[in-house]
């Protein structure tokens, strides 16, 4: 080996070693921050103390004065918040602005839920958190940054998922609840302890370029069980992960609820008790609609309802209490490959066209360079247009050996939506097009991304 390859070696060893030894500084640095708020995010059922703030300070006067001059706020209204508290579940996109906002006011006391820790695809909405933060739990890292803003508010994260063990115990110590979850069962689970614990449920969510905000179990308004009886079948519903969000969105309607909270705190009238805000952010329009009363035979907050909290929200929803990407079991398993048998499909040359089924604008992000796109939009339409060009497609290819049909993969971001689409070429195969067999890809492209090419964009 030459000297200049050695000495090359021996900076490159150099350089790993300065990477390996900041790298440990972060974690020591990260684990303190951890043990320190051991406490509080593990032991939901911590009895808190009761507020008794009677007086304002000279320096609350001075740092709350713009809001204490409303006639409508004033004085009583800033203690009556000083003497709140406010439990957000969900640190992200709308619990970010609500909190931050609460924050500022003068909260008395702000308890932070969130199983979650921050990651890079949080950021362009979740305004708390920072790229240094990342692997941090996210109810930790919105302490940290609301401590710079106020450091009089008392803060308590939770570093739990909610469930049926311990959201009563947690709930009964607050009194307004911010739902700021992204999952339907969670939405069921809070409902139903706020209706158990007698407790105002301020409830927003945000998605693409829409959002909306309401509040239930308020003032003898209706519960979210009033509106919504019944879950929605889980392969109809979306979260921002599946669908998208622009960053301002959340932030827009998590202000509306962070102003909704305040005044309920502060003993003010509410405005969305009854009533729904509808925010289109394409055409720059808020709506108020008027939501179903209270239902009387409501199986949560009915006259004749035990008003019981269920054993498992995950069964009734059909759907995970994650706010992650949800991962759908449409088909059996002989009918998916994973992404390792795919890539052995692709190295033995195995004769196959493989169909992106995702929106043309997810294919101009990243795509497998072999792939075909046909969205799962013009699939299930059955598009004479589509179905030709498919047909074309297929024709290109032969038979694998011993079989009459031929062979179509389909590919999603996560194996969702290729499901959908095997359903609907499988209806098609032998009428509209060639006798083919139909296989879709488990995790998607973002199992192909971690398991298979690490250079593949994940997004």
């Amino acid at each position: 080996m030459a000297s200049s390859d050695i000495i090359a070696l021996r900076e490159e060893i150099k350089t790993k070693e300065e990477e390996i030894q900041n790298l440990k500084e972060k974690l020591a640095a990260f684990e303190k921050v951890n043990v320190s708020l051991l406490p509080d995010l593990h032991n939901s059922s911590k009895k808190l103390p009761e507020l008794t703030n009677n007086i304002l300070k000279n320096s609350d006067i001075l740092r709350y004065s713009r809001q204490l001059i409303l006639p409508e706020f004033g004085i009583k209204g800033q203690l009556n918040l000083s003497n709140s508290s406010v439990l957000v579940i969900g640190c992200g996109g709308l619990g970010c602005p609500l909190a931050q906002y609460l924050a500022a006011s003068g909260i008395g006391r702000l308890g932070l839920v969130d199983y979650d820790i921050v990651e890079m695809s949080n950021l362009h909405r979740q305004i708390l958190h920072f790229e240094k933060r990342q692997g941090m739990p996210k109810s930790v890292s919105v302490v940290k940054t609301l401590k710079k803003l106020n450091s009089a508010v008392e803060y308590v994260p939770y570093h739990v998922m909610l469930n049926p063990d311990n959201v009563l115990e947690l709930i009964q110590q607050y009194d307004v609840i911010a739902d700021c979850s992204d999952n339907v069962p969670t939405r069921y689970l809070v409902n139903d302890a706020c209706v158990v614990a007698g407790k105002p449920l301020v409830s927003a969510s945000a998605l693409r370029w829409q959002g909306q905000l309401t509040v239930y179990n308020h003032q003898g308004g209706p519960c979210y069980r009033c509106l919504f009886p019944t879950p929605p079948p889980p392969e109809t519903v979306t979260n921002c992960a599946d669908g998208g969000v622009l960053g301002i969105v959340p932030g827009i309607i998590g202000c509306m609820q962070a102003l909704e909270v305040l005044k309920i705190a502060a003993g003010m009238p509410s405005s969305y008790s009854g009533t729904m805000l509808l925010y289109d952010a394409l055409d720059g329009q808020f709506r108020n609609i008027k939501i179903r009363a209270k239902k009387l035979d409501c199986g949560v907050c009915g006259i004749n309802s035990e008003t019981l909290i269920l054993e498992d929200y995950e069964t009734f929803c059909g759907s995970s209490i994650s706010d992650k990407c949800r991962m759908l079991s449409l088909l059996p398993n002989e009918e998916r490959l994973t992404v390792q048998d795919y890539k052995k499909f692709l190295d033995d040359g195995v004769p196959h066209v493989l169909i992106d089924v995702r929106p043309q604008v997810e294919v101009d992000i990243c795509h497998l360079p072999h792939s075909t796109n046909i969205s799962l939009t013009h699939l299930e339409q059955k598009n004479e247009l589509w179905i030709h060009y498919l047909s074309t497609k297929l024709a290109e290819i032969k038979c694998i050996e011993n079989q009459t049909a031929k062979t179509v993969v389909v590919i999603c971001k996560h194996g969702n939506d290729s499901q959908k689409a095997v359903k609907v070429l499988k209806e098609l195969s032998g009428k509209e097009v060639d006798l083919i067999i139909a296989k879709d890809v488990q995790g998607g492209l973002m199992a192909w991304a971690k398991k298979i090419d690490p250079t593949f964009p994940q997004y």
